[in-house]
């Protein structure tokens, strides 16, 4: 049996041939179209891709800060426990620990003679060991960290040293008080991400403090570093070394995944652009839908003629709706390209990483292919269903 020649089947290349030619000779309207979905798909790139890089940044940032530091707290309360005075010892007895410090409130008022007559509620005095600095992986932003204990002297956190209008040591000498007794300022502190209870207090050696404000050598926190893979397996053992009687009254923490929580807020709007960008994603379909639907209405001739000359109904849905999702893609693709420039840019300028979600480029490249199908469906059946001599007898 012969094969008709209206059924005869167009190849892939043919096809797309066929299908780009209204792209082909109205490039502004084909370009206008799919802006809307490469909008949506930078976006969606965008949104992906600057979280993922923000957060690879941090866990690089936290592997080189924290991830091996653990923070031990007692509970406040009626029965509150507090921390031996042999802290480092006992704490440095653990096996995987490698090193140990304590912070101590001493409670005393703060107050700066010659900058605030009167005590600054905000800023606390803490005693603290020498190895304190190390262990925090603190830095200081000017000056010498607190190296004779036995002197009045004193280092300033950051945001004390803010408040107290001393970023940078003056060439003249600068005392703050702590109870009674001037101490002479020799260093501030830069940030601390990780002890961040650091930055608005004034820091004494734990001899300075016993000598001069009456400091009992029990500590209020400790800090401790330890090989990262035993950092879980030693938190209830650093409890109940430290309080044998009322582990439970202990808290070890770990300051990272409290810097990674909170990182991981800064994420929650995500899901908003996302949203935002589904809307794009429909409102450019919509945009893709209506321009075709006025293609096939610009065309009624041209499909009149592709009729009479024997292409069957099925090759002119195969026609328009090729159309759609070519343009859906070339805006996928465009989209895609733009979001990675700007995501990348974003990085380089914040020093973090490029990391591009494979995932979020699959899942673009089929939401444009689902777009285009989906818009271009309901135009390339009309299209189709037009009788050939009422569309060659049209204008």
């Amino acid at each position: 049996m012969s094969r008709r020649p209206g059924a005869s089947r167009l190849g892939f290349i043919d096809l797309l041939a066929v299908g780009t030619i209204g792209l082909r000779t109205r490039r502004l309207r084909a370009a206008l179209s799919a802006l809307g979905i490469a909008i949506a798909l930078a976006t969606v790139m965008v949104v992906t891709s600057i979280p993922a890089s923000s957060q690879a940044a941090l866990e690089e940032r936290l592997s080189a800060l924290g991830a091996d530091m653990l923070r031990v707290d007692p509970l406040p309360g009626d029965t509150a426990v507090t921390l031996p005075p042999q802290t480092i010892g006992m704490l440095e007895r653990i096996g995987p620990v490698s090193s140990a410090a304590w912070v101590a409130n001493v409670h005393s008022p703060v107050r700066s003679n010659d900058r605030r007559p009167d005590s600054d509620s905000g800023i606390t005095a803490l005693a603290v060991s020498s190895e304190l600095l190390s262990v925090v992986r603190g830095s200081l932003a000017d000056g010498d960290w607190l190296t004779r204990g036995d002197l009045p002297t004193v280092v300033l956190g950051s945001d004390a040293a803010t408040r107290f209008g001393l970023t940078r040591l003056p060439d003249r000498a600068v005392t703050i008080s702590i109870g009674d007794v001037d101490f002479a300022v020799v260093g501030v502190l830069a940030p601390t991400a990780l002890a961040a209870d650091l930055q608005s207090a004034v820091l004494v050696t734990g001899e300075a403090a016993e000598r001069w404000l009456g400091f009992d050598g029990r500590p209020t926190v400790a800090y401790l570093r330890a090989d990262e893979a035993a950092i879980d397996d030693i938190r209830p053992v650093v409890a109940a070394t430290l309080s044998p009687e009322a582990s439970g009254l202990v808290v070890v923490s770990q300051p990272s995944s409290v810097l990674a929580a909170k990182e991981e807020t800064r994420t929650a709007f995500s899901g908003l652009f996302l949203g935002l960008a589904g809307v794009a994603l429909l409102v450019g379909g919509i945009g893709i839908a209506n321009t075709m639907f006025v293609s096939v209405l610009e065309r009624r001739r041209e499909i009149g003629l592709r009729r009479a000359l024997g292409a069957h109904r099925g090759q002119i849905r195969a026609q328009f709706l090729t159309e759609a999702v070519v343009l859906c893609l070339f805006g996928g693709f465009g989209g895609l390209v733009l979001g990675a420039v700007a995501a990348a840019s974003w990085a380089m300028g914040n020093g973090w990483p490029l990391i591009v979600p494979w995932e979020t480029v699959v899942a673009s490249l089929v939401a444009a292919l689902v777009t285009g199908v989906l818009a271009g469906l309901a135009p390339s059946i009309r299209a189709a269903r037009q009788s050939p001599t009422t569309a060659l007898a049209s204008e």
